[in-house]
């Protein structure tokens, strides 16, 4: 047994087999430039990972980086508006998703608990999720209370994880779900498409509790319209299977603490 394996032995911790060596990790982001953000403090964070090898793609949008380290992880900085999962498909030009172990999709208004990526995609491991996302802080703006952090809980097996602020997809979902449909425009619906592919498919996901992030800065969908969001969710959806909200909120397993 090796140095890592025994440190997660004597812990107490179930051996992760993806801490043997370095998982590698593709972050695909997107930051308002014109607007109070925190896309510092999150590049800053991911990026201090000890148990991965993170790789970072921003794109800007109506402005520059903040600061150098932002710049510096800044691939594009388009000049009209694009829609968010358009933009994503944009972001992973040139890039073989199979490359990477986990694909982790971040928006710029969240505030990460520390030594978040290591805690986060350690749990996603432990309980088979091939897609994941962290639960929510309980002072967050959140449009669906399935995804508010349960106290007592470590992770939840759900049929529903959220379009944002955080997505993590394994290689195997990525493989699945990517690149997008550019049809979901802003993206309302894809997660009430994605658990008809991840079940077909026999994977799982869920919402982590353990690791949950801040999402307090501003609320969702105050950069676009909301009635033209619903419209072409339904639009989007109409010919696809996918499931309906009441199918899509329900936990399938809860794992304590």
């Amino acid at each position: 047994m090796n140095r890592i394996a025994k440190k997660l032995r004597l812990h107490g911790r179930k051996l992760n087999p993806l801490r043997l060596r370095q998982p590698r990790v593709l972050v695909l982001g997107i930051y308002l430039a014109d607007r109070k953000n925190l896309v510092r403090h999150i590049v800053q964070e991911l990026d201090e990972t000890r148990c991965y090898r993170v790789t970072q793609r921003w794109a800007a949008l109506n402005g520059e980086a903040p600061a150098p380290h932002v710049d510096k992880v800044t691939r594009m900085k388009p000049q009209q508006r694009v829609p968010k999962f358009a933009l994503l498909n944009r972001l992973m030009e040139g890039v073989d998703v199979a490359d990477y172990d986990f694909i982790l999709l971040c928006d710029d208004d969240i505030q990460l608990p520390e030594s978040f990526l290591d805690r986060f995609l350690d749990r996603q491991t432990q309980y088979d999720f091939a897609l994941a996302q962290p639960a929510r802080t309980h002072d967050s703006y959140t449009d669906h209370p399935i995804v508010e952090q349960v106290d007592g809980l470590d992770a939840r097996r759900t049929r529903f994880v959220e379009i944002g602020p955080v997505v993590s997809l394994r290689r195997d979902a990525a493989v699945l779900l990517l690149p997008f449909d550019e049809a979901c425009g802003m993206g309302w619906g894809l997660d009430l498409l994605w658990p008809v592919l991840i079940e077909r498919a026999q994977l799982r996901m869920g919402i982590i509790d353990a690791t949950p992030v801040a999402h307090a800065l501003r609320p969702a969908a105050k950069s676009y319209s909301l009635d033209e969001a619903f419209a072409h969710m339904h639009a989007f959806l109409e010919d696809k299977p996918h499931l309906t909200k009441e199918q899509a909120m329900v936990v399938l397993e809860r794992h304590a603490i």
